[in-house]
């Protein structure tokens, strides 16, 4: 069983020790890397035959919403029950012998749920109103291939049917109150996930320490100098033009800034630490995206699991305080999302089976806290999992509506009435 205490990140304004140190380039390094952005302008997603083009509304700096989303997706299903624990439940305890959290697991959020103790650094947010739960979480006809169900989650689709394009992208693309001036969505992974689209702005940073230097065509990702005999070179050559000058500006910015040391040893605070560049230097994208893998738990879950949400929790508490010194928290909001749940039952290994619904944390300053929707019975599981209980959908609604101000959006019809009050 864990034990010891979790260890608060060093406030991020950021000084960290030598061994973060070490991973920064040198100056000349830092400044090619940099410049490098301008391949990614090809707008990752040029799908089919079409290319993506630049739009005439992405001009004016200043006119719009600072409001900002970041999607933390974590890759390979997180086990929501024990994230989220029902831990005073008989039926918990039955379903998982080896698995259930007790009392000294967990840190009490009410009369009937805990939160895992790994998450203890993000109880600050808590006690503040600010860290909430949509639980869950989940869609129709539900599918447990990771592949599938991860495209369902962002194309915005269920068992049955599915969009081509990432869910947020038209709404993005067509129904924001304001112009942006740089990208509609970054993804500091290499893949685009939930921001493939034929239209709009968006760039993709590999790592914490390069920038993604190749466009993006259909499926198949080629290196600029080797264009020269492919027959899209004049439609791309036309474009990487077109969107020159805004490149420049986004390299110039972020060379000015100073580097943002990762809040963590690990996989995510690499990546927040430069959406944080980001915010600083003033890049104009109403939403970013980040991953945490490791999430699949079919065997030795309890130590495992434990270390997954360590990771999640100690970057993410240190990016709070970053944002908060930097008078930024009131304008962002932290958003999860993951394939699907895990299996209401333990296996016979020491972990968990993929699953169907599972609970999704929403962060920010201008979150309403608390618990929203209802946990899943456990009493009424079906084939040992549980049965969701909100439309993973209407949370997108949310986050359209009431956080980016787009009026209209095709997950209007999923509006859940029991998530009216998570944005203040």
């Amino acid at each position: 069983m864990p034990s010891g205490e979790i260890a608060m990140p060093q406030h991020p304004i950021i000084q960290r020790s030598n061994l973060h140190a070490q991973r920064r380039p040198p100056a000349s390094r830092q400044r090619r890397k940099l410049l490098r952005i301008a391949a990614a302008a090809a707008l990752t997603s040029l799908a089919g035959t079409g290319l993506s083009l630049p739009r005439k509304a992405l001009a004016t700096q200043g006119q719009g919403s600072p409001r900002r989303l970041v999607l933390v997706e974590l890759m390979g299903a997180n086990d929501g029950l024990n994230t989220l624990v029902p831990w005073r439940h008989d039926l918990y305890r039955e379903l998982r012998p080896r698995l259930a959290l007790g009392r000294d697991d967990v840190v009490d959020l009410d009369a009937d749920n805990g939160l895992h103790a790994a998450m203890t650094p993000l109880m600050e947010a808590w006690d503040h109103g600010e860290f909430a739960w949509v639980q869950g979480l989940g869609y129709p006809s539900p599918n447990r291939s990771h592949f599938t169900s991860i495209a369902l989650w962002e194309t915005g689709g269920d068992g049955q049917r599915q969009s081509r394009n990432g869910w947020m992208t038209e709404a993005l693309e067509t129904g924001l109150p304001h112009a942006i001036e740089h990208a509609h969505g970054i993804s500091m992974v290499a893949d685009m996930g939930l921001f493939e689209s034929t239209g709009g702005r968006y760039l993709s940073i590999r790592d914490s320490l390069s920038l993604m230097a190749t466009p993006t065509i259909g499926n198949d990702t080629m290196p600029l100098d080797a264009l020269s005999d492919n027959p899209l070179l004049d439609s791309v050559s036309t474009h990487v033009a077109a969107t020159d000058e805004l490149i420049g500006d986004i390299a110039a910015r972020l060379e000015k800034t100073p580097r943002v040391e990762p809040l963590d040893n690990d996989q995510l605070g690499a990546q927040l630490a430069d959406v944080l560049h980001l915010i600083r230097a003033g890049i104009d994208t109403p939403v970013y995206r980040v991953r945490l893998d490791g999430f699949d738990t079919h065997e030795r879950q309890w130590d495992r699991h434990w270390r997954q949400l360590a990771r999640v929790a100690v970057p993410l508490a240190a990016f709070r305080e970053a944002l908060i010194a930097d008078g930024e928290w009131d304008n962002t909001i932290i958003m999860s999302y993951s394939e699907f749940g895990r299996r209401a039952r333990e296996n016979l290994s020491g972990g968990t089976d993929h699953g169907t619904a599972a609970p999704h944390f929403v962060i920010g300053g201008r979150v309403r806290g608390g618990l929203h929707s209802e946990a899943p019975d456990l009493e009424k599981l079906e084939d040992d999992d549980l049965v969701y209980t909100t439309d993973y959908r209407s949370l997108y609604d949310r986050m359209l509506t009431d956080w980016l101000g787009i009026a209209e959006h095709r997950f209007r019809q999923y509006h859940d009435a029991r998530l009216d009050d998570l944005v203040g």
